[in-house]
Protein backbone atom coordinates (compact mmCIF):
# COMPACT_ATOMS: atom_id res chain seq x y z
CA UNK A 1 0.00 0.00 0.00
CA UNK A 2 1.38 3.64 -0.92
CA UNK A 3 2.76 5.56 2.49
CA UNK A 4 1.40 8.89 2.60
CA UNK A 5 4.51 11.39 3.40
CA UNK A 6 6.27 11.00 6.52
CA UNK A 7 5.08 7.42 6.71
CA UNK A 8 7.77 5.76 4.33
CA UNK A 9 9.80 2.76 5.33
CA UNK A 10 13.37 2.68 4.36
CA UNK A 11 16.42 0.65 4.76
CA UNK A 12 19.66 2.44 4.36
CA UNK A 13 22.00 -0.13 3.52
CA UNK A 14 25.97 0.30 4.62
CA UNK A 15 28.73 -1.57 3.29
CA UNK A 16 31.45 0.78 2.95
CA UNK A 17 30.25 3.87 3.72
CA UNK A 18 30.83 3.20 7.65
CA UNK A 19 30.25 6.72 9.19
CA UNK A 20 27.31 9.60 9.56
CA UNK A 21 28.95 12.42 8.35
CA UNK A 22 28.70 13.35 4.76
CA UNK A 23 26.74 10.20 4.00
CA UNK A 24 24.21 11.26 1.22
CA UNK A 25 22.56 7.90 1.32
CA UNK A 26 21.87 8.07 4.94
CA UNK A 27 20.34 11.45 4.34
CA UNK A 28 18.28 10.40 1.35
CA UNK A 29 16.94 7.55 3.79
CA UNK A 30 15.59 10.28 6.47
CA UNK A 31 13.73 11.75 3.92
CA UNK A 32 9.92 11.82 4.46
CA UNK A 33 10.73 8.43 5.66
CA UNK A 34 8.54 7.06 9.48
CA UNK A 35 10.93 4.40 9.97
CA UNK A 36 14.46 3.93 9.11
CA UNK A 37 16.18 0.80 9.13
CA UNK A 38 19.98 1.11 9.26
CA UNK A 39 21.59 -2.60 8.18
CA UNK A 40 24.93 -4.21 7.44
CA UNK A 41 24.76 -7.66 6.33
CA UNK A 42 27.34 -9.68 7.12
CA UNK A 43 28.17 -11.26 3.51
CA UNK A 44 29.85 -14.68 3.42
CA UNK A 45 31.38 -13.82 -0.01
CA UNK A 46 34.41 -12.15 2.01
CA UNK A 47 35.21 -15.04 3.61
CA UNK A 48 35.54 -17.85 0.85
CA UNK A 49 38.56 -20.09 0.92
CA UNK A 50 41.67 -18.05 -1.03
CA UNK A 51 43.37 -19.77 -3.83
CA UNK A 52 46.63 -19.11 -2.20
CA UNK A 53 46.35 -21.39 0.94
CA UNK A 54 45.21 -18.77 4.03
CA UNK A 55 41.83 -20.02 6.00
CA UNK A 56 40.01 -16.44 4.51
CA UNK A 57 40.35 -13.71 1.73
CA UNK A 58 40.40 -11.98 4.91
CA UNK A 59 43.25 -11.46 7.20
CA UNK A 60 41.96 -11.53 11.02
CA UNK A 61 43.48 -7.56 11.53
CA UNK A 62 41.14 -6.50 8.64
CA UNK A 63 38.57 -7.99 9.61
CA UNK A 64 38.49 -7.39 12.99
CA UNK A 65 39.16 -3.39 11.94
CA UNK A 66 35.30 -4.06 10.38
CA UNK A 67 34.31 -5.20 13.70
CA UNK A 68 35.42 -2.38 15.57
CA UNK A 69 34.10 0.19 12.61
CA UNK A 70 30.39 -1.39 12.74
CA UNK A 71 30.52 -0.68 16.59
CA UNK A 72 31.92 2.70 16.07
CA UNK A 73 28.76 3.22 13.87
CA UNK A 74 26.32 1.51 15.99
CA UNK A 75 26.76 4.10 19.13
CA UNK A 76 27.06 6.87 16.55
CA UNK A 77 23.23 5.73 15.30
CA UNK A 78 22.43 5.33 19.08
CA UNK A 79 23.44 8.59 19.53
CA UNK A 80 21.21 10.09 16.95
CA UNK A 81 18.35 7.86 17.99
CA UNK A 82 18.22 4.74 16.21
CA UNK A 83 21.10 1.54 16.17
CA UNK A 84 22.73 -0.35 13.37
CA UNK A 85 21.21 -4.01 12.44
CA UNK A 86 23.72 -6.23 11.48
CA UNK A 87 21.88 -9.20 9.64
CA UNK A 88 23.28 -12.42 8.92
CA UNK A 89 23.28 -14.33 5.04
CA UNK A 90 23.55 -13.52 1.18
CA UNK A 91 22.04 -10.09 0.15
CA UNK A 92 20.18 -12.02 -1.94
CA UNK A 93 18.35 -14.37 0.56
CA UNK A 94 18.31 -11.08 3.52
CA UNK A 95 16.58 -8.68 1.50
CA UNK A 96 13.17 -10.63 0.04
CA UNK A 97 12.33 -11.28 3.90
CA UNK A 98 13.03 -7.87 5.76
CA UNK A 99 11.53 -5.72 2.70
CA UNK A 100 8.27 -7.92 3.46
CA UNK A 101 8.32 -7.72 7.21
CA UNK A 102 9.06 -4.22 7.52
CA UNK A 103 7.26 -3.38 4.98
CA UNK A 104 9.51 -1.69 3.26
CA UNK A 105 9.06 1.23 0.42
CA UNK A 106 12.48 2.33 -0.58
CA UNK A 107 16.60 0.85 0.13
CA UNK A 108 19.30 3.21 -0.17
CA UNK A 109 22.64 2.60 0.07
CA UNK A 110 26.33 4.04 -1.48
CA UNK A 111 27.15 3.73 -5.24
CA UNK A 112 30.17 0.46 -5.16
CA UNK A 113 31.27 0.29 -8.93
CA UNK A 114 33.96 -2.65 -7.76
CA UNK A 115 33.27 -5.95 -10.02
CA UNK A 116 31.35 -8.17 -7.57
CA UNK A 117 29.55 -5.08 -5.76
CA UNK A 118 28.14 -3.86 -9.30
CA UNK A 119 26.67 -8.09 -9.69
CA UNK A 120 25.75 -8.10 -6.85
CA UNK A 121 23.52 -4.74 -6.33
CA UNK A 122 21.86 -5.62 -9.84
CA UNK A 123 20.46 -8.83 -8.26
CA UNK A 124 19.69 -7.27 -5.11
CA UNK A 125 17.62 -4.39 -7.56
CA UNK A 126 15.93 -7.14 -9.20
CA UNK A 127 14.67 -8.56 -5.90
CA UNK A 128 13.87 -4.87 -4.75
CA UNK A 129 12.01 -4.08 -8.48
CA UNK A 130 9.66 -7.66 -7.70
CA UNK A 131 8.54 -6.30 -3.90
CA UNK A 132 7.86 -2.83 -5.61
CA UNK A 133 10.75 -0.92 -3.35
CA UNK A 134 12.41 1.93 -5.24
CA UNK A 135 16.54 2.01 -5.02
CA UNK A 136 18.27 5.09 -4.69
CA UNK A 137 22.04 5.12 -5.26
CA UNK A 138 24.41 7.91 -3.84
CA UNK A 139 28.01 8.80 -4.94
CA UNK A 140 30.15 9.05 -1.59
CA UNK A 141 33.10 6.54 -1.62
CA UNK A 142 35.16 8.76 -4.25
CA UNK A 143 35.26 12.86 -4.78
CA UNK A 144 33.91 12.34 -7.50
CA UNK A 145 31.15 10.02 -9.51
CA UNK A 146 33.15 7.84 -11.67
CA UNK A 147 30.71 8.44 -14.60
CA UNK A 148 30.65 11.84 -14.27
CA UNK A 149 34.38 11.91 -14.85
CA UNK A 150 34.44 9.49 -18.07
CA UNK A 151 31.75 11.51 -19.49
CA UNK A 152 34.16 14.39 -18.96
CA UNK A 153 37.35 12.82 -20.81
CA UNK A 154 35.13 12.07 -23.58
CA UNK A 155 33.97 7.97 -22.74
CA UNK A 156 37.58 6.53 -22.23
CA UNK A 157 39.29 6.98 -18.78
CA UNK A 158 42.67 8.56 -18.88
CA UNK A 159 45.48 6.25 -18.76
CA UNK A 160 48.40 8.41 -16.93
CA UNK A 161 47.89 10.60 -13.82
CA UNK A 162 49.33 13.71 -15.47
CA UNK A 163 46.41 13.28 -17.79
CA UNK A 164 43.74 12.62 -15.15
CA UNK A 165 45.12 15.33 -13.19
CA UNK A 166 43.98 17.95 -16.14
CA UNK A 167 40.94 16.23 -16.19
CA UNK A 168 40.15 17.05 -12.62
CA UNK A 169 41.50 20.79 -13.58
CA UNK A 170 38.62 20.90 -15.67
CA UNK A 171 36.08 19.48 -14.06
CA UNK A 172 36.90 21.24 -11.18
CA UNK A 173 36.01 20.78 -6.99
CA UNK A 174 34.40 17.48 -5.72
CA UNK A 175 31.03 18.13 -4.35
CA UNK A 176 30.95 19.65 -0.60
CA UNK A 177 30.65 17.44 2.49
CA UNK A 178 27.33 17.13 3.78
CA UNK A 179 26.90 16.96 7.96
CA UNK A 180 25.87 14.54 9.61
CA UNK A 181 22.07 14.07 10.64
CA UNK A 182 21.20 15.71 13.93
CA UNK A 183 18.73 12.76 14.41
CA UNK A 184 17.31 9.56 12.92
CA UNK A 185 13.77 8.50 12.35
CA UNK A 186 13.74 5.22 14.51
CA UNK A 187 13.60 1.68 13.20
CA UNK A 188 10.42 -0.10 13.65
CA UNK A 189 9.55 -3.64 14.81
CA UNK A 190 12.66 -6.14 14.07
CA UNK A 191 11.51 -9.71 14.74
CA UNK A 192 15.28 -10.71 13.95
CA UNK A 193 16.93 -12.90 16.62
CA UNK A 194 20.38 -11.86 16.67
CA UNK A 195 21.13 -7.96 15.08
CA UNK A 196 24.29 -7.49 17.65
CA UNK A 197 27.99 -6.97 15.92
CA UNK A 198 28.80 -10.31 15.60
CA UNK A 199 32.02 -11.33 17.49
CA UNK A 200 35.76 -12.69 15.98
CA UNK A 201 34.95 -16.59 17.20
CA UNK A 202 31.24 -16.18 15.62
CA UNK A 203 32.57 -15.13 12.22
CA UNK A 204 34.86 -17.98 12.57
CA UNK A 205 38.13 -16.54 13.56
CA UNK A 206 40.59 -18.91 16.28
CA UNK A 207 43.34 -16.34 16.12
CA UNK A 208 43.22 -12.67 17.39
CA UNK A 209 44.19 -9.37 16.11
CA UNK A 210 47.54 -7.91 16.62
CA UNK A 211 47.12 -4.51 14.22
CA UNK A 212 47.98 -1.34 16.63
CA UNK A 213 45.58 0.41 14.18
CA UNK A 214 41.83 0.72 15.72
CA UNK A 215 38.89 0.65 13.54
CA UNK A 216 35.77 3.38 13.36
CA UNK A 217 34.95 6.74 11.82
CA UNK A 218 35.61 8.23 15.57
CA UNK A 219 39.16 6.85 14.88
CA UNK A 220 39.14 8.48 11.52
CA UNK A 221 38.61 11.73 12.40
CA UNK A 222 40.87 11.71 15.49
CA UNK A 223 43.39 10.84 13.03
CA UNK A 224 42.43 13.41 10.41
CA UNK A 225 42.47 16.25 13.23
CA UNK A 226 45.68 15.42 14.76
CA UNK A 227 47.58 14.71 11.30
CA UNK A 228 45.98 18.33 9.65
CA UNK A 229 46.78 19.90 12.93
CA UNK A 230 50.04 20.12 11.66
CA UNK A 231 49.82 22.79 8.82
CA UNK A 232 53.67 22.84 8.05
CA UNK A 233 54.06 19.39 7.64
CA UNK A 234 51.01 19.10 5.54
CA UNK A 235 52.34 21.77 3.46
CA UNK A 236 55.56 20.75 2.85
CA UNK A 237 54.19 16.84 2.15
CA UNK A 238 55.57 14.99 -0.64
CA UNK A 239 54.99 10.83 -0.31
CA UNK A 240 58.19 9.77 -1.87
CA UNK A 241 60.46 11.67 0.65
CA UNK A 242 59.17 10.26 3.46
CA UNK A 243 60.63 7.21 5.92
CA UNK A 244 59.15 3.51 5.03
CA UNK A 245 60.98 2.85 8.41
CA UNK A 246 59.06 5.28 10.46
CA UNK A 247 57.10 3.21 12.63
CA UNK A 248 56.71 4.70 16.38
CA UNK A 249 54.92 7.52 14.02
CA UNK A 250 54.41 6.86 10.86
CA UNK A 251 55.49 9.09 8.46
CA UNK A 252 52.15 9.31 6.57
CA UNK A 253 48.74 9.54 7.94
CA UNK A 254 47.66 5.97 7.92
CA UNK A 255 44.40 7.06 7.20
CA UNK A 256 43.97 4.91 4.11
CA UNK A 257 42.41 1.80 6.07
CA UNK A 258 39.38 4.51 6.99
CA UNK A 259 38.82 5.49 3.54
CA UNK A 260 38.82 1.78 2.55
CA UNK A 261 35.66 1.39 4.52
CA UNK A 262 34.34 4.64 4.49
CA UNK A 263 35.07 5.84 7.94
CA UNK A 264 36.47 8.95 6.77
CA UNK A 265 34.64 10.54 3.56
CA UNK A 266 37.33 11.68 1.03
CA UNK A 267 35.45 14.60 0.44
CA UNK A 268 35.28 15.49 4.32
CA UNK A 269 39.69 15.09 3.78
CA UNK A 270 39.66 17.05 0.81
CA UNK A 271 38.13 19.99 2.18
CA UNK A 272 39.89 20.24 5.17
CA UNK A 273 43.17 19.73 3.65
CA UNK A 274 42.25 22.84 0.87
CA UNK A 275 41.06 25.00 3.99
CA UNK A 276 44.72 24.14 5.42
CA UNK A 277 46.30 24.93 1.97
CA UNK A 278 44.68 28.13 1.55
CA UNK A 279 45.43 29.14 5.23
CA UNK A 280 49.74 28.44 3.63
CA UNK A 281 48.21 30.99 0.99
CA UNK A 282 49.25 28.98 -2.08
CA UNK A 283 52.76 27.72 -0.64
CA UNK A 284 52.38 23.74 -0.55
CA UNK A 285 53.63 20.87 -2.48
CA UNK A 286 51.48 19.96 -5.75
CA UNK A 287 50.22 16.86 -7.33
CA UNK A 288 51.01 13.88 -7.48
CA UNK A 289 53.25 14.10 -4.82
CA UNK A 290 51.04 16.28 -2.45
CA UNK A 291 48.75 14.91 0.74
CA UNK A 292 45.97 15.83 -1.74
CA UNK A 293 47.91 14.25 -4.89
CA UNK A 294 47.74 10.61 -2.58
CA UNK A 295 43.37 11.08 -2.59
CA UNK A 296 43.57 12.19 -7.06
CA UNK A 297 45.78 8.59 -6.76
CA UNK A 298 42.85 6.79 -5.63
CA UNK A 299 40.44 8.65 -7.59
CA UNK A 300 43.04 8.28 -10.94
CA UNK A 301 42.83 4.02 -10.00
CA UNK A 302 38.94 3.72 -9.28
CA UNK A 303 38.44 5.87 -12.88
CA UNK A 304 40.55 3.73 -14.82
CA UNK A 305 40.12 0.71 -12.59
CA UNK A 306 36.10 1.11 -13.07
CA UNK A 307 36.57 0.94 -16.61
CA UNK A 308 38.76 -1.34 -17.44
CA UNK A 309 37.52 -5.93 -18.16
CA UNK A 310 39.95 -7.99 -15.40
CA UNK A 311 41.75 -5.06 -13.90
CA UNK A 312 42.72 -7.45 -11.41
CA UNK A 313 44.01 -10.21 -13.65
CA UNK A 314 47.00 -9.95 -16.12
CA UNK A 315 44.37 -12.36 -18.90
CA UNK A 316 42.08 -10.39 -20.32
CA UNK A 317 43.31 -7.25 -19.13
CA UNK A 318 43.96 -4.88 -22.12
CA UNK A 319 46.63 -2.79 -19.68
CA UNK A 320 48.58 -5.05 -18.49
CA UNK A 321 51.71 -6.95 -20.30
CA UNK A 322 51.31 -10.14 -20.70
CA UNK A 323 54.41 -11.75 -18.66
CA UNK A 324 55.27 -15.93 -18.31
CA UNK A 325 56.04 -15.39 -14.47
CA UNK A 326 57.39 -18.12 -12.52
CA UNK A 327 55.35 -20.27 -10.29
CA UNK A 328 57.91 -21.08 -7.01
CA UNK A 329 56.11 -21.75 -4.14
CA UNK A 330 58.49 -21.91 -1.72
CA UNK A 331 59.30 -18.75 -2.34
CA UNK A 332 56.45 -17.28 -2.18
CA UNK A 333 56.03 -18.73 1.26
CA UNK A 334 58.88 -17.62 2.12
CA UNK A 335 58.25 -13.89 0.99
CA UNK A 336 55.06 -13.97 2.65
CA UNK A 337 56.49 -15.09 6.36
CA UNK A 338 59.21 -12.64 5.89
CA UNK A 339 61.61 -15.03 5.88
CA UNK A 340 64.06 -14.14 2.62
CA UNK A 341 66.66 -13.81 4.33
CA UNK A 342 66.74 -10.00 3.69
CA UNK A 343 66.17 -8.27 6.95
CA UNK A 344 64.92 -5.52 5.28
CA UNK A 345 61.88 -7.63 3.12
CA UNK A 346 61.35 -9.39 6.02
CA UNK A 347 60.82 -6.87 8.45
CA UNK A 348 58.35 -4.88 5.79
CA UNK A 349 56.42 -8.10 5.64
CA UNK A 350 56.18 -8.81 9.52
CA UNK A 351 54.88 -6.01 9.65
CA UNK A 352 52.15 -6.21 7.33
CA UNK A 353 51.38 -9.95 8.82
CA UNK A 354 51.29 -7.75 12.50
CA UNK A 355 49.75 -4.44 11.87
CA UNK A 356 47.89 -5.01 8.94
CA UNK A 357 49.69 -1.94 7.18
CA UNK A 358 52.95 -0.96 5.93
CA UNK A 359 54.45 2.57 4.41
CA UNK A 360 54.41 2.82 0.54
CA UNK A 361 57.72 2.58 -0.10
CA UNK A 362 58.24 -0.59 2.27
CA UNK A 363 55.48 -1.79 -0.36
CA UNK A 364 57.70 -0.75 -3.77
CA UNK A 365 60.38 -2.77 -1.93
CA UNK A 366 58.72 -5.91 -1.00
CA UNK A 367 56.40 -5.36 -4.49
CA UNK A 368 59.07 -5.23 -6.61
CA UNK A 369 61.77 -8.20 -4.89
CA UNK A 370 58.42 -10.52 -5.29
CA UNK A 371 58.16 -9.85 -9.24
CA UNK A 372 60.70 -8.07 -11.66
CA UNK A 373 63.72 -7.63 -9.23
CA UNK A 374 64.17 -10.87 -7.41
CA UNK A 375 61.88 -13.89 -7.15
CA UNK A 376 59.99 -13.33 -10.44
CA UNK A 377 56.66 -14.62 -9.36
CA UNK A 378 53.45 -13.00 -10.73
CA UNK A 379 52.39 -9.99 -9.10
CA UNK A 380 48.75 -11.67 -9.04
CA UNK A 381 50.33 -13.48 -6.02
CA UNK A 382 51.52 -11.15 -4.87
CA UNK A 383 48.28 -8.82 -4.62
CA UNK A 384 46.35 -11.81 -3.43
CA UNK A 385 48.59 -11.97 0.17
CA UNK A 386 47.84 -8.13 0.26
CA UNK A 387 44.54 -8.72 0.02
CA UNK A 388 44.34 -11.38 2.79
CA UNK A 389 46.74 -8.97 5.33
CA UNK A 390 46.13 -5.04 4.76
CA UNK A 391 43.48 -3.42 6.67
CA UNK A 392 43.44 -0.92 3.51
CA UNK A 393 43.13 -3.94 1.25
CA UNK A 394 41.35 -2.32 -1.87
CA UNK A 395 40.15 -3.73 -5.14
CA UNK A 396 41.25 -1.07 -7.75
CA UNK A 397 44.31 0.32 -5.69
CA UNK A 398 46.06 -3.14 -4.96
CA UNK A 399 45.86 -4.26 -8.33
CA UNK A 400 47.07 -0.89 -10.01
CA UNK A 401 49.44 -0.63 -7.52
CA UNK A 402 50.79 -4.28 -7.99
CA UNK A 403 50.68 -3.48 -11.84
CA UNK A 404 52.73 -0.43 -11.63
CA UNK A 405 55.52 -2.27 -9.49
CA UNK A 406 56.09 -5.28 -11.71
CA UNK A 407 56.15 -2.93 -14.57
CA UNK A 408 53.20 -4.70 -15.96
CA UNK A 409 51.05 -1.47 -16.49
CA UNK A 410 51.15 2.19 -16.04
CA UNK A 411 54.70 2.01 -14.88
CA UNK A 412 57.54 0.55 -17.78
CA UNK A 413 60.90 1.25 -16.56
CA UNK A 414 61.61 -2.20 -15.36
CA UNK A 415 65.34 -1.89 -15.14
CA UNK A 416 64.46 0.44 -11.79
CA UNK A 417 65.00 -2.30 -8.96
CA UNK A 418 65.18 -1.69 -5.57
CA UNK A 419 68.17 -3.21 -3.63
CA UNK A 420 66.37 -4.88 -0.43
CA UNK A 421 70.06 -3.81 1.30
CA UNK A 422 70.45 -0.35 0.44
CA UNK A 423 67.15 1.03 0.09
CA UNK A 424 66.50 0.71 3.68
CA UNK A 425 69.76 1.62 4.69
CA UNK A 426 69.51 5.21 3.11
CA UNK A 427 66.33 6.05 5.52
CA UNK A 428 67.49 3.60 8.75
CA UNK A 429 71.16 3.45 8.41
CA UNK A 430 70.89 1.46 12.22
CA UNK A 431 68.15 -0.83 11.44
CA UNK A 432 65.68 -0.27 14.09
CA UNK A 433 63.11 -0.95 11.88
CA UNK A 434 64.93 -4.49 11.34
CA UNK A 435 65.13 -4.92 14.96
CA UNK A 436 61.75 -4.22 15.86
CA UNK A 437 59.85 -6.27 13.35
CA UNK A 438 62.86 -8.98 12.89
CA UNK A 439 64.00 -9.82 16.93
CA UNK A 440 66.32 -12.48 16.24
CA UNK A 441 68.39 -10.05 14.59
CA UNK A 442 68.01 -7.49 17.14
CA UNK A 443 71.40 -8.01 18.53
CA UNK A 444 73.43 -7.83 15.52
CA UNK A 445 76.03 -5.11 14.71
CA UNK A 446 74.57 -2.23 12.87
CA UNK A 447 77.36 -3.24 10.04
CA UNK A 448 75.76 -6.62 9.55
CA UNK A 449 72.50 -5.61 10.15
CA UNK A 450 70.89 -5.87 6.40
CA UNK A 451 73.51 -8.63 5.82
CA UNK A 452 73.54 -10.58 8.25
CA UNK A 453 74.89 -13.53 6.62
CA UNK A 454 77.72 -11.35 6.51
CA UNK A 455 78.35 -11.42 9.95
CA UNK A 456 81.25 -13.68 11.46
CA UNK A 457 80.57 -16.89 12.98
CA UNK A 458 81.31 -15.88 16.51
CA UNK A 459 79.67 -12.85 15.88
CA UNK A 460 76.00 -14.69 14.97
CA UNK A 461 77.07 -16.96 18.01
CA UNK A 462 77.63 -13.98 20.42
CA UNK A 463 74.48 -12.36 19.63
CA UNK A 464 72.39 -15.38 19.49
CA UNK A 465 71.16 -15.98 15.63
CA UNK A 466 73.18 -18.21 13.26
CA UNK A 467 72.59 -17.67 9.58
CA UNK A 468 70.66 -20.49 8.72
CA UNK A 469 69.39 -22.14 11.66
CA UNK A 470 67.58 -18.48 13.42
CA UNK A 471 67.23 -16.51 10.36
CA UNK A 472 67.65 -17.78 7.21
CA UNK A 473 70.51 -17.16 3.86
CA UNK A 474 69.08 -15.32 1.56
CA UNK A 475 66.76 -17.19 -1.20
CA UNK A 476 68.00 -15.45 -4.15
CA UNK A 477 71.39 -14.00 -4.55
CA UNK A 478 69.91 -10.18 -5.21
CA UNK A 479 73.24 -9.16 -7.44
CA UNK A 480 72.80 -11.92 -10.18
CA UNK A 481 69.22 -12.48 -10.41
CA UNK A 482 67.97 -8.82 -10.69
CA UNK A 483 70.34 -8.90 -14.16
CA UNK A 484 68.92 -11.82 -15.10
CA UNK A 485 65.30 -10.67 -14.43
CA UNK A 486 65.63 -8.18 -16.45
CA UNK A 487 66.71 -9.39 -19.20
CA UNK A 488 63.55 -11.36 -18.58
CA UNK A 489 61.74 -8.35 -18.95
CA UNK A 490 63.15 -7.14 -21.31
CA UNK A 491 62.55 -10.28 -23.47
CA UNK A 492 58.57 -10.11 -22.40
CA UNK A 493 58.48 -6.11 -23.39
CA UNK A 494 59.72 -7.37 -26.79
CA UNK A 495 57.22 -9.57 -26.83
CA UNK A 496 54.37 -7.74 -25.90
CA UNK A 497 55.41 -5.04 -28.43
CA UNK A 498 55.49 -7.72 -31.02
CA UNK A 499 51.84 -8.84 -30.39
CA UNK A 500 50.67 -5.83 -30.45
CA UNK A 501 52.20 -4.82 -33.39
CA UNK A 502 50.80 -8.20 -34.90
CA UNK A 503 47.36 -7.54 -33.60
CA UNK A 504 47.27 -3.68 -35.15
CA UNK A 505 48.32 -5.32 -38.51
CA UNK A 506 45.61 -8.18 -38.61
CA UNK A 507 43.09 -4.77 -37.77
CA UNK A 508 44.38 -3.00 -40.35
CA UNK A 509 43.71 -5.89 -42.57
CA UNK A 510 40.24 -6.45 -42.10
CA UNK A 511 37.86 -5.10 -44.78
CA UNK A 512 35.69 -2.30 -44.01
CA UNK A 513 32.80 -4.73 -43.47
CA UNK A 514 35.03 -6.39 -40.51
CA UNK A 515 36.33 -9.69 -42.99
CA UNK A 516 40.11 -10.61 -42.21
CA UNK A 517 42.44 -11.21 -44.57
CA UNK A 518 41.81 -15.24 -43.36
CA UNK A 519 38.26 -15.17 -43.55
CA UNK A 520 38.35 -13.67 -47.43
CA UNK A 521 40.61 -16.92 -48.26
CA UNK A 522 38.05 -18.66 -46.88
CA UNK A 523 35.53 -17.50 -48.56
CA UNK A 524 36.99 -17.95 -51.57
Amino acid sequence: MPQSKGQKNTIIWFRKGLRVHDNPALIEACRDAQHVYPIFIIDPHFLHNSSYNSSYKVGVNRYNFLLECLTDLDQSLRALGSQLLVLRGTPQDVFPRIFKEWDVQQLCYEVDVEPYAKSRDAAVGQLAAAAGVAVSASVSHTLYDTDVLLRAAGGRAPQTMQAFTKLIDKVGDPPAPLPAPASLPPPGPVAEAVTSVPTLTEVGYQQQPTTVFKGGESQALVRLGDYLADAKWVCAFEKPKTDPSAFVRPATTVLSPYLKFGCLSPRLFHARLMAVYRGAKGVHSKPPVSLRGQLLWREFFYTVGSTTPNFDAMAGNPLAKQIPWDTNPAYLAAWKAGRTGYPWIDAAMRQLSEWGWMHHLARHSVACFLTRGDLYISWEAGKAVFEELLLDADHFLNAANWMWLSASAFFNQYYRVYSPVTFGKKYDPEGKFIRRFVPELALLPTKYIYEPWTAPLDVQQRCGCIIGKDYPFPVVDHTTISKVNMGRMKAAYEANREAAGAAAAAEAGSDADGSSDAERVRAA
